[in-house]
């Protein structure tokens, strides 16, 4: 799971010796980064983003493995992975211009689903 290696990178970056010095950081409970290293909660895109460039990790690939450790079928997993791997073939330069298209698509997609439910209420 790739949010323990994050975690561990971030605290190996900074020198910690304790997950709660993290939770610090972070702003979150102690529990929290518990639950994240055995699956049972996930990281926000924001703490993922944060913990790659402290600790001096590609933003890009972060926010992908992430997005495969959050992903619910395995098929999914895969699809995420498969992007990794054709960026990786390409260098990782490649994933700038993708992470670009991504965030614009969900932007766009972010503003048809509150069109949506305001059409709703």
């Amino acid at each position: 799971m790739f949010h323990s290696e994050l975690l561990d990178a971030y605290k190996k970056a900074k020198n910690y010796v304790q997950d709660k010095q993290i939770a610090h950081d972070l702003e979150l409970p102690p529990s929290r980064i518990s639950e994240m290293r055995k699956g049972k909660r996930y990281m926000s895109d924001k703490s993922a983003v944060f913990l790659a460039q402290e600790a001096g990790l590609d933003i890009h690939e972060v926010i992908i493995k992430i997005a495969a450790d959050r992903a619910k079928t395995d098929e999914t997993k895969k699809a995420w992975e498969t992007v990794l791997g054709k960026l990786r073939s390409q260098g990782l330069h490649s994933i700038q211009g993708l992470s670009l298209g991504l965030m614009g698509f969900m932007l766009t997609a972010d503003y048809w689903s509150q069109c949506a439910l305001y059409r709703l209420c």
